[in-house]
């Protein structure tokens, strides 16, 4: 009942969302800090990252917390403004030896490094010159992308290129819930979502030619997950279509970004739903996309349930009466942590790291000085128990990153969202594991047997 041998236990974060000290050592503003301080009614109270959890001031406070937590491994992103500060030309010595630090003292922890180049902080610059859409981007982000696997592939070994694309792309430039909080035509969207995996393709030929060690190479979209009613064969293969299909103009999906990667086309549906507003398919082009990976990392969060219809097309279940929820409003459904890996694993046949789950919760420290989060706890092991069923079913899945180490700044969200296993005081910036914490421990001592 525990988990593969050598299964991966970590934790993550993200750079904007932790290390504050925005203007320090050279760094420059990214579209985050750009938008917090020019449009702050877009985030929550007004909340903006300038210090979050001060991580780069205290690092090696937060390592030893990981240390304490027995963390195998730590899931942490790399400021591009803060490595090459005009997003192109000159690098910054000291952005670089910040993470230089970083990953010596996660190596004296015992911690593997799992390095993400791209977590969303698109250096501001770069926006003014047309970000996503630019068509230099992709070259501007491998120059990036070179720097970084020149100063860390001695010791880093595990890496993921972009975090997420469906989110920055289509939350981003869509829909305007993200910052640069844009909302353009369906053209533009598709255009910079293929400057994007262009950015990635080029990021993993530089990690297979550059990198000091021997890299092991992923990435980490969005899982969209569906989950069949029942156990039944014609509802399994609803809810897989549905996973996979695109049915509407919309980025949120797997295929649209997936498919290039991996097989090095864009699906049939997707290319009929969005008509001549798709890309080109430069033989050139995909091919360069469609780099070969070591992993399918996964941020699987919660899902939607579909059934066969009358027809056997795929059919939405209605929503039942009091959910389960996180603050999110996002439904509890442990079984996405069953049905999200195997369907992935079954139609991209690439092993499966979960690089992201966890439940945003109602925190704070309690008068006992402890902070009470047995809904973290529970939410965990149910979604673990199903991620070891779907291991005990032959998904080949390498690994799992709660999100997150530490309560932080939850984007547009600001800090109203904690996930962390460590409670943050955002006003002294002290830091309190949770009970699941604890919790967490136990697991990874355990291998999951003790869920």
């Amino acid at each position: 009942m525990s988990f593969p041998k050598d299964f991966v236990w970590g934790a993550a974060a993200a750079s904007f969302q932790i290390e504050g000290a925005v203007a320090e050592d050279g760094r420059a503003p990214s579209i985050w800090d750009h938008h917090t301080r020019w449009m702050p009614e877009k985030f929550y109270e007004g909340n903006h990252g300038d210090t979050a959890c001060d991580h780069y001031h205290r690092m090696d406070e937060d390592v030893d917390l990981m240390r304490g937590i027995g963390l195998k491994a730590y899931r942490f992103s790399i400021a591009w403004p803060r490595v090459m500060p005009e997003g192109t030309g000159a690098v910054n010595p000291n952005g670089l030896a910040f993470y230089d630090r970083l990953v010596d003292a996660l190596l004296a922890a015992g911690v593997a490094p799992w390095a993400t180049i791209y977590h969303w902080d698109l250096p501001v610059d770069l926006h003014y010159r047309g970000g996503w859409l630019n068509p230099d981007l992709p070259k501007y982000f491998e120059d990036y992308t070179k720097a970084v696997v020149d100063k860390l592939s001695d010791r880093v070994r595990h890496w993921m290129t972009l975090n997420e694309p469906q989110c920055f792309i289509g939350f981003g430039l869509q829909t305007g819930d993200h910052a640069p909080f844009l909302k353009l035509p369906v053209r533009d969207c598709l255009r910079a979502a293929h400057h994007a995996l262009l950015a990635h393709g080029r990021a993993v030929r530089v990690l297979r030619a550059g990198s000091k060690t021997p890299a092991v190479v992923g990435w980490a979209p969005v899982g969209v997950v569906t989950m069949p009613a029942n156990d039944s064969p014609a509802d399994i293969e609803a809810a897989r279509a549905a996973m996979f299909g695109i049915r509407e103009p919309s980025l949120w999906s797997n295929t649209w970004f997936s498919d290039p990667v991996v097989f090095g086309k864009y699906p049939e549906d997707g290319l009929r739903v969005f008509g001549a507003a798709a890309p080109e398919q430069n033989p050139e082009e995909m091919a360069l996309i469609s780099q070969p990976l070591d992993f399918y990392g996964a941020n699987i969060y919660t899902g939607q349930t579909f059934r066969a219809g009358a027809d056997g097309a795929p059919e939405k279940v209605g929503g039942e009466d009091g959910p389960a929820l996180s603050l999110y409003h996002w439904k509890m459904h442990p079984d996405c942590l069953y049905w999200g890996p195997r369907f992935l694993y079954e139609r991209y046949n690439l092993p499966v790291v979960i690089t992201e789950n966890g439940m945003a919760g109602c925190d704070w420290v309690a008068r006992d000085g402890a902070v009470h989060d047995a809904h973290r706890i529970d939410f965990t092991a149910r979604h673990l128990a199903e991620l070891r069923r779907a291991c005990a079913d032959g998904v080949d899945v390498r690994g799992y990153f709660h999100w997150s180490l530490m309560d932080n700044f939850e984007w547009a969200q600001g800090y109203k969202m904690r996930f962390g296993l460590v409670h943050v005081d955002f006003a002294t910036l002290a830091r309190t594991p949770k009970q699941s914490a604890s919790w967490y421990r136990d697991v990874i001592r355990s291998n999951g047997s003790v869920l």
